[in-house]
């Protein structure tokens, strides 16, 4: 049985392959599990925010998604894992507020307005990914409702599971 490590909000963490990495309560934040396969090294970021800003990436990369990535790969690399065997899947980016959302559309408020920062979290991973050159191997994005993720470093299994939506595996 492997041990569960939780990562919150705003959180990275890397470990080897006894371990599961787990981010709860996903909404429109991102969870970012990027696994060597050969080396059965994994990492997961809780990504909040699609960009960093200023100094404050520096305490907290987990936090946005440029950042979070890069970190992620580094860390990775830090403990053996291969840069080229890298790979990634992604969970979440909901848009909550789809009421809020689709008045703002109505209205014909621009799209960084609408509110759907899941969207734009999802998108900001993607390009870090391409600029990094690690392919994403799964996601299960979207949507407007919540996720629970568990990543079994093991086997870079990404099992995902909502209410009302069951459970799917990448």
């Amino acid at each position: 049985m492997s041990d569960v490590v939780t990562v919150g909000l705003a959180e990275l963490k890397v470990t080897d392959n006894t371990h599961v990495l787990a981010s709860f309560g996903l909404g429109s934040c991102v969870a970012v599990a990027l696994f060597d396969p050969i080396r059965k090294l994994g990492g997961l970021a809780h990504v909040m925010l699609p960009e960093s800003r200023g100094r404050e990436s520096d305490l907290t990369p987990g936090k946005f998604a440029d950042k979070a990535v890069e970190r992620l790969a580094e860390e990775l690399v830090e403990k053996g894992a291969r840069r080229r065997s890298l790979q990634c899947k992604i969970v979440g980016g909901s848009e909550m507020f789809q009421i809020i959302s689709a008045g703002l559309r109505a209205q014909k408020a621009p799209a960084a307005a609408s509110g759907n920062i899941g969207a734009r979290i999802v998108e900001a991973v993607k390009r870090a990914l391409e600029q990094l050159g690690i392919p994403l191997a799964g996601e299960d994005t979207g949507g407007n409702y919540g996720r629970t993720v568990r990543f079994e470093v093991s086997t870079g299994r990404v099992e995902v599971s909502s209410i009302n939506h069951g459970k799917i595996v990448l």
